[in-house]
């Protein structure tokens, strides 16, 4: 409540306590000075425990603006996010040393995965975040997963690229045997197997003998082979 308010209460306290004076068996004046004197009271305890929450709140406004003021101490050895200068954003890194007075440090730091350390001030480091540790995790294993992917596709390609030279090559050669083969033709000379005929021929006769044909040679040569008979040479 308003302490003006606490003022007005007291005065008319005050008034009607006169009036009692002269009327002191007034039921009414003796009513009115008994709830002036609870306001009163009310209004007293109102107003001090108002007083006491201010007082609360500007120590802990006091408290925090320090608080934010003062910054965390690192030591040598602790991983941190530092400022890189080149391009003011934050990475992680380790502190290799401490230096500088305790109202000014100055910290070098090493960036993880870079080979570069800087002097930077302590505005320039902040603690790593709560969960930084498994999200670093996930990020590395997720890079992993996908450079593994990426040489699996490298490997498909390469042997994708190996079986269509290797089919390149059997497709050159038989365009070139078919090429030979078409000229040879043209200046008379039989290609066995190029006008669908096979080069292995079987006579119609079922005891004719089987050859090349085109080969410029006659038929196999059948020979007959006897019956051989055991002679026991132990008897004279």
């Amino acid at each position: 409540m308003d302490p003006k308010e606490l003022e007005t209460y007291q005065v008319q306290l005050s008034q009607v306590e006169l009036a009692l004076v002269s009327e002191p068996d007034s039921q009414d004046l003796i009513s009115l000075r008994t709830e002036l004197q609870e306001l009163i009271s009310l209004t007293e305890q109102s107003i001090a425990l108002a007083e006491k929450n201010k007082a609360n709140t500007s120590v802990k406004a006091s408290s925090s603006k320090v608080a934010s003021t003062v910054s965390p101490t690192f030591q040598s050895g602790d991983d941190v996010l530092a400022k890189y200068s080149g391009d003011n954003q934050w990475y992680p890194a380790r502190i290799t040393s401490v230096g500088g007075s305790e109202e000014k440090r100055v910290y070098s730091v090493a960036f993880k995965g870079y080979n570069s350390t800087e002097l930077v001030q302590a505005s320039s480091i902040k603690p790593l975040p709560p969960n930084y540790a498994q999200t670093s995790a996930l990020g590395k294993r997720k890079a992993e997963d996908e450079a593994e992917r990426e040489r699996r596709k490298k490997r498909n390609e390469k042997k994708a690229e190996a079986r269509a030279v290797k089919a390149k090559e059997q497709s050159d050669k038989a365009a070139s045997w078919m090429k030979f083969a078409k000229k040879a033709e043209k200046k008379g000379a039989h290609i066995a197997g190029l006008s669908g005929t096979s080069i292995f021929k079987t006579p119609d006769n079922p005891h004719g003998r089987v050859g090349v044909t085109g080969s410029g040679k006659g038929m196999t040569e059948y020979q007959k082979i006897g019956k051989h008979k055991y002679a026991d040479d132990s008897n004279p």
